[in-house]
């Protein structure tokens, strides 16, 4: 592994002195999406037309939801987001490079205004889809410690719960807050009485990022306010790539989900745990296993039904693609669980969505490929939505059905809004 980590560190480094020498590469790799988005219907030829046309058919009777949207910015207009000075230091090229990505996908241009310019290509995005969809803005929190402490040099981004509330209340008919609270933070059950006052239904974790073991006996307290509450947990799973120490990667394991889930508390595993290896926590003898198998297997014990949701963002994305998403699509059991999510702005990054490695693998064909390709040019938020609706299993020819898309009513997410 260490010379693995090494050559990933050398085509970083060479990948942050190729952006300050040549900032246009930054566009090419974050892609090509130039045209404008409320030319979509317009503008597509009539075979992409007619591709879309059908993708959204049998979604205008509720809103698309989409559980996984990120916020991000410096903290420099007054939305108190913070970025780790890692990120913007060529000296550091993996984080340098990766926050550039991002912005150039997002269609900032200035990263002083980034806040601002980032919400408003989300707000075009979101408000040229042809139908009607509500995207959960998620919030982050920092990195503590489990004396309360935070840990500034393990927060690589932290955007505020008042920032993502500032922003759905402004475009209700678009956005809907996603909290996050550390459970360690001081104050942490007032914070999420608070905000569940208010009618937020949704709590972001990432664990390996944030510092937090969902296993631990610490959380009790803050797992049973979470269920009576109402309060529902998008917690990612699987291997974080802004983390570098294994131990951290640990906190990943879907399998320590079980004592959220224990308490009642409704729990959605973003992208399904689809990267990366982790312990066997119930056969610890055992070398780790894929984290995706351990998400499986909690799918499959009976006492998380209705409790246990897994999101599908990220599957197709050229570094994740492959049995996640042939299992998922051929497992139509686990389809009324699925829920979506876009990961937005990663669906924008053209050197992730590569439609050509899904029409190898027989998950699109040449013809859909081609016009999912057209929509990418106009709005890469519809072209994750319609890539979703095409996806079909290998074989079986199995898809997603058109529930994964809505508001699912054991989750409720909707409620009162």
């Amino acid at each position: 592994m260490r010379w693995l980590r090494l050559s990933v560190g050398c085509a970083a480094l060479l990948l942050a002195a190729l952006i300050l020498a040549f900032p246009w590469i930054v566009t090419r790799i974050a892609g090509a999406s130039t045209r404008l988005p409320e030319e979509v219907f317009e503008s597509l030829s009539p075979e992409a037309l007619e591709l879309l046309e059908g993708c959204l058919r049998g979604l205008q009777d509720a809103p698309v939801v989409d559980v996984h949207a990120h916020v991000v910015g410096l903290g420099l207009e007054r939305a108190g987001c913070y970025v780790s000075p890692r990120m913007l230091s060529p000296l550091h090229p993996a984080e340098y490079a990766r926050y550039r990505v991002y912005l150039s996908a997002a269609r900032v241009s200035d990263p002083l205004k980034a806040e601002s310019q980032y919400t408003e290509r989300l707000v075009d995005l979101a408000g040229h889809l042809g139908l009607e969809a509500r995207l959960f803005l998620l919030a982050l929190d920092k990195h503590y410690l489990a004396d309360g402490e935070i840990d500034l040099d393990k927060t690589h981004f932290h955007t505020p719960n008042e920032h993502v509330w500032r922003l759905s209340t402004r475009r209700p008919e678009l956005f809907e807050p996603a909290i996050s609270v550390h459970p360690d933070r001081p104050g942490a059950l007032a914070e999420l009485e608070w905000w569940a006052g208010r009618g937020v239904r949704l709590v972001k974790w990432l664990p390996n990022a944030m510092g937090i073991d969902p296993l631990s006996g610490r959380h009790d307290a803050f797992y049973r306010r979470m269920a009576e509450l109402g309060l529902v947990l998008l917690s990612h799973a699987g291997e974080e790539r802004a983390v570098e120490l294994d131990e951290d990667q640990e906190l990943g394991n879907p399998l320590r989900l079980r004592r959220p889930l224990r308490a009642g508390v409704k729990v959605i595993v973003a992208h399904c745990a689809g990267q990366g290896r982790v312990q066997d926590l119930d056969r610890p003898e055992r070398p780790p296993a894929e984290a995706f198998d351990l998400f499986l297997r909690l799918m499959d014990e009976p006492e998380w039904e209705g409790l246990l949701f897994g999101e599908i963002s990220g599957l197709t994305q050229v570094n994740r693609l492959g049995r996640p998403l042939e299992v998922l699509l051929e497992r139509v059991d686990l389809h009324p669980r699925l829920v979506h999510g876009s990961d937005y702005p990663l669906p924008a990054i053209d050197l992730l969505i590569q439609t050509g490695a899904l029409v190898r693998r027989g998950f699109l064909t040449r013809a859909e490929a081609d016009a999912l390709d057209e929509i990418f040019l106009f709005n890469p938020l519809l072209f994750d939505l319609a890539l979703k609706r095409c996806l079909r299993h290998p074989k079986s020819g199995a898809r997603f059905p058109a529930s994964v898309f809505h508001d699912h009513p054991e989750l409720d997410l909707l409620e009162g809004r």
